[in-house]
């Protein structure tokens, strides 16, 4: 009997997914396991595998088109059957977006404009490869003609991708080249919304309008913190970072004060009994925040290598939905970028985010005179609906309490 393949809910945030291409045609034997298509989440592109078996009788969306979750992708089943039956049963509203019809205007002639989105060279070496494995080697800079492909018919694919050692020199004709004659010209390029930035632009902006944020901002002093985490990377078998060291606090503190550890839920507060943290990281098309799970019972060794896998994966788009989702409390930390402060919005359904900047020196007063401190200052931002003033500011005190003496959250 034939069975529709409807698009998965890949993470807890997605409502649509664009199909980025169609590894299969209608006619082709499918079997499990086989890539289907490319598909672009708001959180990363992935591949697509079919847990059926039989031929690809229909295709529900073009590649280029998003599909909103539940919407039919494909239907396969034995070859010739008929499937008329399980499209007229399905919802009558129109699931699809066709994105093409939301190009501009082309570039002016005189702007030499190269796009990564979709390759549609009809090159016999270029089709070898899927998009997704393509967008992954132009990420990391590796040559992907150099590479052979495991897939169908030589094709390659993520996992060719995962297991290539690039070479140490780097060609220079991958060096951009200057057309000088187009200096001083006027242009621009209309770059299409990938699904992650769509999803980016309508979750801040709710939380932005929809939560009243407030935020404090307080100075730490990093002297002890310093000399810890250099005793510390002494013995552990991982490298501590300060970030690292920023979660541990925060998850010491909000076992202290659960109502920063809370989520509103628009009827009623939820209390989060657990202290899942999640660390922003940066991506070349947005945010994506892995969930350090359990955060107040780890030690920093284990946080630390925690979230060097999860921001491995990350940026390497291995990341699973179970892996960026979940957190009770967000850090976003800029401090590596030599921003001394900033506020962050707050990462619904969190009540608080901590922004972190960097650690500056700074001539401080002392008993014999003046001396050099390393300081940083965080601020926090809450949404007043669930953390009022006070219980935000209860909260700093606490975490500034164990940075500064960083033996305390250790015992």
């Amino acid at each position: 009997m034939a069975e529709v393949i409807r698009m998965p809910r890949l993470s807890d945030t997605m409502t649509e997914g664009k199909i980025v291409s169609w590894n299969k045609k209608v006619g082709d034997k499918i079997k499990p396991g086989d890539v289907l298509a490319d598909v672009e989440t708001d959180k990363a592109t992935m591949e697509l595998e079919s847990y059926n078996e039989g031929v690809l009788l229909h295709i529900g969306v073009e590649a280029g088109n998003a599909v909103v979750v539940d919407g039919i992708l494909a239907i396969v089943g034995k070859e010739g059957e008929d499937f008329q039956s399980l499209l007229s049963e399905a919802p009558a509203k129109d699931t699809t977006t066709d994105i093409s019809k939301n190009d501009s205007s082309p570039a002016p002639a005189s702007i030499n404009v190269t796009q990564n989105v979709s390759d549609n060279s009809n090159s016999d070496e270029r089709l070898k490869a899927s998009p997704l494995a393509k967008k992954i080697a132009a990420d990391k800079g590796i040559d992907i003609s150099k590479l052979s492909g495991t897939g169908d018919g030589g094709r390659i694919i993520k996992k060719d991708i995962d297991n290539y050692s690039p070479s140490a020199n780097v060609s220079k004709s991958a060096l951009p080249v200057v057309n000088q004659a187009n200096l001083g010209e006027e242009g621009f390029t209309d770059i299409q919304l990938t699904q992650m930035r769509k999803t980016i632009a309508r979750r801040l902006s709710e939380s932005m309008f929809n939560a009243p944020h407030f935020y404090l901002t307080m100075e730490m002093n990093m002297d002890n913190a310093m000399a810890a985490r250099n005793a510390i990377n002494e013995v552990s078998p991982v490298k501590v970072s300060f970030n690292d060291m920023i979660i541990k606090g925060c998850a010491a503190a909000l076992r202290q004060h659960p109502d920063v550890n809370s989520s509103w839920m628009n009827d009623f507060i939820r209390m989060n009994h657990h202290i899942h943290i999640g660390s922003a990281v940066a991506m070349p098309d947005g945010l994506i925040v892995p969930v350090i799970k359990f955060a107040d019972q780890k030690s920093l060794s284990q946080i630390a290598a925690e979230t060097k896998s999860l921001y491995g994966k990350a940026k390497d788009k291995k990341i699973q939905p179970s892996e960026f989702s979940g957190n009770t409390f967000t850090i976003s930390n800029l401090g590596m970028m030599d921003i001394e402060s900033f506020t962050a919005i707050i990462n619904p359904p969190d009540s608080a985010i901590l922004a972190v900047g960097a650690i500056k020196e700074t001539v401080v007063k002392k008993e014999n005179g003046f001396d050099v401190s390393h300081v940083m200052k965080v601020t926090l931002s809450c949404d007043h609906r669930s953390v009022d003033g006070a219980v935000g500011a209860a909260f700093l005190q606490t975490l500034k309490r164990y940075i500064e003496n960083p033996v305390t959250m250790l015992v």
